[in-house]
């Protein structure tokens, strides 16, 4: 059996993650949970899969962990992710924690051996140069989890030697794809939360209305798959079936299609290099009935803009601007910023701030830092 770890477990991702360990129960074994806030769905998580040791980001009193539980470990504050990723015995490490958290358990799991199936893009953002070059060094594998990667990934599987000219990274254009500047600056939280097609959380589908979150996918891809930026196409498809598509130099056009369904890339990662049924309905291309492309606007979604200029730039250009993304959307979501001062905050730290390294671990944390106190006090 594989042994897991999952942190951010009771999230869209890590609870999708148990059902597959659920629905092949004797393929799995759960050896870690980590949540970071959420400890009644996290108990519920330790009652069904019985891990070895669970943990909770943001701490609780341990007099508060129920009698029946306590047959585990736990672990609480920022040691958690840590003891999950490094400790723990375990095959894989399945990273699902939102934003630049994610970078430090990234590196633990890479560190101790395990394969890293990744559902975080921050830490390929941020550190993807050092990501890339520990997994080398570990000759661990690093799996793609996002819908989108994963279907490159499984794209440049039927590859046989045929060079890649470009990538074609698919989005759906988000609950603003019609709309027209004026309005997205106005949008209200509700509009942005309104995605057309997938279920996430709060943070990611803000987002993925204002582009940020395919900016952040540019960046991954480049590092993931070692490809400029250049060689890396949107696609807005608003029906989110083609989940994205390698073009090929003989002129092959190969893509990845299914259902909008985390449970396969999931599990494709969980599995490599078999695949297994996820339980899910397959794709009726039948219903489906028709499929639309069109091209990226940089016009109204500057983000888009802004991730190749980054990538461009180099040193800890990227880590900046997701770094004044994070804070800003969080603005948002609490209601103290209109949505057009996301874009308008990013680039400006990003105009403020000058040319920052990015060799060291310490280096992308202090360039994150500088990131969020100059988007802070422009936010003031």
């Amino acid at each position: 059996m594989k042994r897991i770890a999952i942190l951010g477990s009771t999230g869209s991702i890590g609870t999708q993650a148990l059902d597959l360990c659920r629905l092949h129960a004797d393929e799995f074994e759960v050896s870690a949970l980590v949540a970071r806030h959420n400890y009644e769905r996290l108990f519920e998580q330790v009652r069904a899969f019985r891990p070895r040791l669970a943990g909770l980001v943001d701490p609780i009193p341990m007099s508060e962990i129920p009698e029946d539980l306590r047959f585990c470990q736990w672990v609480m504050g920022d040691e958690a992710n840590h003891a999950a990723a490094a400790e723990v015995p375990c095959d894989m490490v399945l990273v699902a924690v939102v934003g630049i958290a994610g970078l430090p358990s990234v590196m633990d799991a890479m560190k101790a051996g395990r394969d890293v199936l990744l559902a975080n893009k921050e830490a390929l953002v941020t550190g993807g140069h050092l990501v890339m070059e520990e997994a080398k060094r570990q000759k661990i594998a690093l799996l793609p989890v996002d819908s989108e990667h994963s279907a490159i990934f499984q794209c440049l599987e039927a590859a046989n030697g045929n060079p890649v000219r470009r990538l074609l990274l698919t989005a759906s254009g988000g609950p603003f794809r019609t709309w027209d500047r004026a309005r997205i600056e106005q949008a209200t939280l509700a509009d942005a939360l309104r995605h057309p097609n997938w279920s996430m959380g709060q943070k990611i589908t803000v987002d993925s209305a204002s582009m940020f979150n395919k900016a952040l996918e540019i960046m991954e891809a480049r590092w993931l798959f070692d490809i400029p930026s250049e060689r890396i196409s949107v696609v807005i498809h608003p029906e989110s079936i083609l989940h994205s598509a390698v073009e090929f130099e003989d002129g092959a056009v190969i893509g990845q299609m299914g259902t909008p369904d985390m449970h396969l890339p999931i599990l494709y990662a969980m599995t490599y290099p078999r695949r297994e049924p996820t339980g899910r309905p397959a794709l009726d291309l039948f219903s489906v009935g028709a499929l639309h492309f069109e091209k990226e606007d940089q016009e109204r979604f500057p983000a888009l803009r802004l991730a190749r200029e980054c990538l461009r730039a180099g040193g800890a250009a990227c880590t900046v601007l997701n770094g004044a993304n994070e804070v800003a959307n969080e603005a948002f979501r609490q209601g103290r910023i209109p949505f057009g001062r996301i874009t308008e905050t990013v680039e400006h730290v990003l105009e403020k701030l000058p040319p920052l390294p990015a060799g060291t671990l310490e280096d992308i944390y202090e360039a994150d830092h500088l990131a969020r106190e100059a988007a802070g006090a422009f936010l003031i």
